[in-house]
């Protein structure tokens, strides 16, 4: 014990030395507490590296065509946003074309009365219904009346995306609008069940902060160009965990057209009901089940049969189109899509441990 106070003493011994020589030394005390604080000196910057100088320009070049897209339901005055009801829904939206025509999902805007969008400018627009496509999740808005309309977005292909690619996402997440987030291409050829009953094909899977509100808006690869229209997340909470997906551009560029000129997009089909997929891998079958065929339906002409529920045996398989092989409905659909309604594809037909292939016409099935 005798030694650490020892030590002790030595130490405060020093310490004091140290203090009266600083005295006797006149060396200057910069502290002085009560003296009002003065601001700091900006400290100079260097010049913006090349990838922030890139990303500025995209959110410069497109954030005045991305638009906050408000529908209101007819039985509520109310705004509301995707997550809160209130009596409407709001997303976001973008120019399409300079004839006033604007792109969002359509599940923004189909249960709403009026719409309504907002410019980057403040300046809002009452805005008329085009038409929808709810297997797509998209439909088209016209703007009534505008002073000045912003560019349309420059338009870029999904068709030669990689995964591990930059991507942008512009929108207005919970009604912050003109937000920008970036990621990268997580994924490719996801399948995305829509509101409409069928799957939207080639799917981009992104990791970009996509939350509610964003539904409608582009997704952007790095020169700025649309690659896709955010239409929505996986998440527990609700709120961005880093698994968003988008429409596919080559998607988008072939349905919204057709909805300028008919307000409405053909489901191409040749009138069957399908086996699920867990009915195919239970029964290990890598195909189409065809479950029955609709009365005088094309695949009805062309002699394909369903399940012969008599005895139980399983009907057709449908294992290619044009050659092309066929593993689940969603290959099918994507084939008779890319046909189209009023044409005829060959399908390769499966029978017990007969293969054969049939011509079977394409219909718009909305209308037979």
């Amino acid at each position: 014990m005798n030694r650490r106070y020892a030590i002790a003493a030595a130490a405060f011994a020093a310490l004091l030395l140290a203090v009266t020589a600083a005295k006797i030394l006149h060396v200057p005390v910069s502290y002085v507490p009560w003296a009002a604080p003065s601001a700091r000196a900006v400290e100079p910057r260097g010049p913006l590296s090349d990838g922030e100088k890139a990303t500025i320009d995209i959110f410069e070049r497109v954030s005045p065509s991305v638009v906050q897209v408000a529908a209101r339901s007819a039985a509520s005055p109310l705004m509301g946003d995707e997550t809160q009801g209130g009596g409407g829904a709001s997303g976001t939206g973008f120019v399409w074309d300079r004839d006033g025509h604007l792109v969002t999902n359509n599940h923004v805007v189909a249960n709403g009365g009026e719409i309504a969008v907002r410019f980057a400018s403040g300046e809002v627009a009452q805005v008329d219904l085009v038409g929808t496509a709810p297997n797509y999740d998209l439909a088209v808005l016209r703007i009534r009346s505008v002073r000045q309309l912003p560019a349309p977005i420059a338009l870029g292909s999904s068709n030669d995306l990689k995964v591990g690619q930059f991507a942008f996402a512009i929108g207005n997440p919970f009604g912050l609008d003109q937000s920008m987030t970036s990621g990268i291409i997580s994924a490719l050829k996801r399948r995305l069940p829509t509101h409409g009953g069928r799957e939207i094909a080639n799917v981009i899977q992104t990791d970009a902060a996509i939350n509610p509100g964003n539904s409608g808006g582009p997704l952007l690869d790095s020169a700025g160009r649309l690659i896709g229209v955010t239409t929505a997340i996986i998440s527990p909470s609700g709120s961005n965990a880093g698994i968003g997906f988008a429409v596919p551009v080559d998607v988008v560029n072939r349905i919204v057209p057709e909805l300028i000129r008919n307000g409405r997009v053909p489901t191409p089909g040749i009138g069957i009901v399908a086996a699920g997929e867990d009915v195919s891998t239970r029964l290990a079958v890598e195909g189409v089940i065809v479950v029955r065929t609709a009365p005088g339906s094309p695949a009805e002409r062309a002699g394909i049969r369903g399940v012969n529920f008599s005895t139980g045996a399983v009907g057709d398989i449908i294992t290619a189109v044009e050659g092309k092989p066929v593993r689940r409905l969603a290959d099918l659909t994507d084939a008779l899509e890319q046909a189209g309604a009023g044409k005829t594809v060959r399908l390769t037909v499966k029978r017990g441990s007969d293969t054969r292939d049939v011509n079977v016409g394409i219909v718009d099935i909305d209308r037979s």
